[in-house]
């Protein structure tokens, strides 16, 4: 009858879908017909019942015994249920049912009206139930809805360990943010915890400010007692490991602003604090430090530390972490100039996660991307578009946080491949917008290899505006985060010299590559020396001395060929074929350079078979699919996301055949790769 009313009334509505939006419980025609027509011929126990209970957003007869005081509650959900008063059940077993949200709707606002002054207190009884049932999230949510704080930050506390395994730093965090400041103050632990989610997140600023709260209560208690210092500790020896926590969170600073010293200082510190049994809090130390010497171009120093920290969690079981440093060794063994030792990595890694009875691990996705980017390297490239495609189904849900950044970035290199220039610039920018400051070294930046794509498209003009705007300039020191845009540099000085003739240019291009060669040979960094020699003999066969282009040339042939390395000469394009041709009629290595020449003049146009995945969408997702999209997105099943949205189990089924067909897909992972294409998630 009420919503009999609503569409007569609808229908003098300049704009329905406003209305239909604004169409809920507090609808006068749906409280109008549910106050008058169900509410008021219930006896006072059930209306009692329901409206206490309209606080719980998904319930069982054992919680509402809890939450109402009834014993006999089982025996009302079944007369509920006889009855057909908008009770639906969410399981097959009908032990947990929700209100149709429209009846639901109706209760809270009488509840309001009536017993305003009960709901906290309600609220704080399901918190308690659901903590003894081991719902942590729902007996935190009913905890700050019942505005019992102290409780709340309890749970929230000792959901810090557990949820930042499973990298949900950001979930926890929208909890921990409800806090009030006068209960986070206290508790040197949670402040800490909080400080590290912001780095997760890459807020600096804020994390700063936590970490600052941390040191300033540690110094008061640093005389006495923590209770006699007014702190709440719920475990000893997490407080304890504070100082190292401490420690190891600026290391994380430092090294995110370019600090590498100062973050090995601090990452010695904190391990210095710990002992040899103390592994798990070993492992982010000695992976900061890692990850610091890797910055500064210690590469062996750092391929050991982080190997050393991927042990450390291993051991102590925590699997996620111990596959978070893989992609950081195997591209340490590639800047080595070791591409079978990093195809190695990658390899014994997707081997440990694939044993039978394994469930899915967050960070395996990271591993078939590692090995497609590889693939990509060796000119594999429909094996690569294999493992892009099984990276991506995975992605979303078994990424590591900077998964998205790293993917688009992959992605951008193999249309490059393909001779793609403009995908590879729309995925270069799309990276860019999914990067976020963290500590891992970034010694190729996306506006570098931006203006990598520019020079195959001969666009000299905005790769000279985008050097003059940057440093470093062509006078500084190279290193490892700074000489592939030295090389860029280099680049653009002898495209001046082959398009325009300037002399100045190629001067200053064999003097650039010159101590770019010293510097990566110091260093031991042979693929950047392999690129290095590369561009020298490409400048020396533009200045006509084709006989020392070609022994330069086979300089870098000679240890590129042992390891298969091919889109490194390849992604130079057609422009390096009469080089690779000379050298092919002095008879050097002539397999391989068949083999280079051969991807030289390759490279699909746009229209492969990727190309085919850009098509946007028919028919356009309703607001539900796209939120049901989203939670299949961070891999929750269709039981919790009945739990979530509180609707039953056939509605999910029917909602996901919808999002399946206006994606085209056959399944979640699919449908979530799909979404992920067209930035729908």
């Amino acid at each position: 009858a009420g919503l009999q009313m609503a569409a007569l009334s609808m229908q003098g509505q300049k704009d329905r879908a406003a209305f239909i939006r604004a169409f809920t419980g507090s609808h006068r025609f749906i409280i109008d017909y549910l106050a008058d027509e169900v509410l008021r011929r219930q006896s006072p126990d059930m209306r009692d019942f329901l409206l206490q209970t309209t606080i719980l957003e998904r319930f069982c007869a054992e919680l509402c015994a809890a939450v109402t005081g009834q014993t006999d509650a089982r025996l009302r959900l079944e007369t509920l249920e006889r009855s057909n008063l908008f009770v639906i059940a969410l399981d097959d077993e009908r032990r947990w049912y929700r209100y149709h949200h429209l009846f639901a709707d109706v209760l809270r606002v009488h509840l309001q009206q009536e017993k305003a002054d009960t709901v906290k207190v309600l609220h704080q009884r399901a918190a308690t139930w659901f903590e003894a049932d081991g719902a942590r999230e729902e007996a935190i949510r009913h905890a700050l809805r019942g505005e019992d704080f102290e409780r709340a930050a309890e749970l929230i506390e000792k959901a810090w360990k557990q949820m930042e395994s499973q990298f949900q730093d950001q979930l926890w965090l929208e909890m921990a943010r409800k806090l009030p400041p006068e209960v986070t103050g206290r508790r040197p632990v949670l402040l800490a915890d909080l400080g590290w989610a912001h780095l997760s997140g890459g807020d600096l600023e804020q994390a700063e400010k936590y970490l600052a709260r941390v040191e300033k209560l540690l110094d008061s208690a640093s005389n006495k007692s923590p209770a006699k210092a007014g702190l709440i500790i719920l475990e000893e020896q997490q407080y304890r490991h504070l100082p190292a926590s401490m420690a190891t969170a600026h290391a994380y600073l430092a090294q995110t602003k370019g600090d590498f010293s100062g973050s090995i200082q601090h990452a010695r510190r904190a391990l210095d604090s710990l002992s040899e049994k103390e592994l798990l809090q070993r492992g982010p130390a000695a992976a900061l430090l890692g990850l610091a010497q890797w910055a500064n171009g210690e590469l062996d120093a750092a391929y050991q530390s982080i190997s050393r920290a991927m042990q450390d969690f291993q051991q102590v079981g925590n699997e996620e972490f111990a596959l978070s440093g893989i992609y950081g060794m195997a591209d340490i063994r590639l800047a080595q100039g070791k591409l079978g030792e990093a195809f190695q990595i990658y390899k014994s890694a997707l081997k440990r996660i694939s044993r039978p009875g394994r469930k899915d691990i967050i960070g395996s996705a990271d591993i078939y991307l590692g090995l497609a980017d590889l693939y990509r390297e060796q000119n594999n490239l429909p094996t690569a578009r294999e493992y892009f495609h099984k990276s991506a189904e995975r992605g979303p849900v078994l990424g590591l946080p900077d998964w998205p950044y790293r993917y688009h970035l992959a992605r951008a290199k193999l249309k490059l491949a393909e001779g793609d220039l403009e995908s590879a610039l729309q995925l270069l920018g799309e990276a860019e917008e999914k990067y976020f400051r963290s500590p891992v070294p970034i010694n190729r930046p996306v506006a570098a290899l931006r203006a990598l794509v520019w020079l195959r498209q001969e666009r000299l003009n905005e790769v000279g505006d985008w050097l003059q705007q940057i440093s470093p300039a062509a006078g500084d020191k190279p290193n490892f985060l700074t000489e592939f845009t030295h090389l860029i540099r280099a680049r653009y000085l002898i495209a001046r010299f082959k398009h325009l003739g300037d002399d100045t240019a190629a001067h200053e291009a064999a003097e650039l590559l010159g101590r770019l060669h010293e510097a990566a040979e110091t260093g031991r960094r042979y693929f950047s020396l392999f690129e290095i020699r590369l561009q020298q003999a490409v400048l020396l066969d533009a200045q006509s001395e084709p006989s020392v282009a070609v022994t330069t040339l086979q300089a870098a042939l000679s240890p590129a060929k042992p390891e298969g390395f091919v889109r490194l000469f390849a992604d130079e394009g057609p422009a390096l074929a009469p080089l690779l041709e000379t050298a092919l009629e002095q008879g050097l290595y002539t397999d391989y350079v068949k083999q280079l020449l051969a991807a030289c003049k390759s490279g699909t146009a746009p229209g492969s078979a990727t190309a085919a995945i850009q098509s946007p969408l028919v028919e356009t997702l309703s607001d539900r699919e796209m939120e049901i999209l989203r939670l299949v997105s961070r891999g929750l099943s269709n039981s919790e996301i009945c739990g979530q949205l509180y609707i039953s189990l056939s509605t999910v089924k029917g909602h996901n055949r919808n999002i399946f067909g206006k994606l085209g897909v056959q399944n979640r992972t699919e449908a979530v790769a799909r979404a992920r294409e067209l930035g729908l998630i």
